[in-house]
């Protein structure tokens, strides 16, 4: 099934990207990880056709006290944290706006990790293939941010599965990880929502019941 332009909805999406990856049915030492809210629709689907197990991978970004969207670096799900050294020096940003930026995205992080998952443990990602899901990407600062996370645990392999993203994002992750599956790389790109026929915001809900759909399931 090749993805229709524009993109019917995530479920489509995802069953779309799972035709790409279908070289990991059934393996073992695959797992999928959704960053949520809306990479999880898309990731279960993948799961779900390639009969692997899915989780979670809660990203937050640490943005610089003088401009929040710049990233100096970022949080995620296990107690990971990656800094940017450039962006801090170049800010001049001290170790106490650090532990202040930071104590306020764990706050939210934890929130959600608990909202999402309860009390179920977090995924052990040595020696595994990881396929790491969005919706789709933009600038891929968050991506960025989650594949550093990951190759911290020493996976196996990584790989980057998205239905949308301008090419310039999708060839800067190339160096990053194992393999990108993108079917849909647009050189004019606005906004992720713009390739989408449905992109209604996924509630956590949702997140919650696809989780444990998933999870039951396995």
């Amino acid at each position: 099934m090749a993805m229709q332009v524009p993109i019917e909805n995530r479920e489509t999406a995802g069953k779309a990207l799972a035709e790409q990856l279908m070289h990991y049915r059934n393996r073992k030492d695959v797992i999928v990880l959704a960053l949520p809210r809306g990479g999880v629709p898309v990731a279960f689907e993948i799961a779900r056709a390639l009969k692997v197990n899915l989780d979670l991978l809660l990203v937050r970004k640490l943005g610089t006290p003088s401009f929040p969207e710049l990233a100096m670096g970022a949080i995620a799900s296990g107690d990971i944290k990656v800094l940017n050294p450039q962006v801090i020096q170049a800010y001049a940003i001290t170790q106490t706006q650090i532990e202040e930026v930071e104590a306020k995205e764990r706050a939210e992080l934890h929130r959600r990790q608990h909202a999402y998952r309860g009390q179920k443990p977090v995924p052990n990602l040595t020696g595994q293939i990881v396929v790491i899901v969005d919706d789709g990407l933009a600038t891929g600062a968050t991506m960025h941010a989650a594949i550093d996370a990951v190759r911290l645990q020493s996976p196996q392999k990584i790989v980057v599965a998205v239905p949308v993203a301008p090419p310039e994002t999708i060839d800067a992750l190339r160096d990053s990880v194992d393999e990108v599956v993108c079917p849909i790389q647009p050189h004019q790109f606005s906004s992720i929502g713009q390739w989408y026929q449905s992109f209604s915001q996924v509630s956590d809900e949702e997140v919650t019941q696809l989780l444990n759909l998933a999870w039951s399931a396995a």
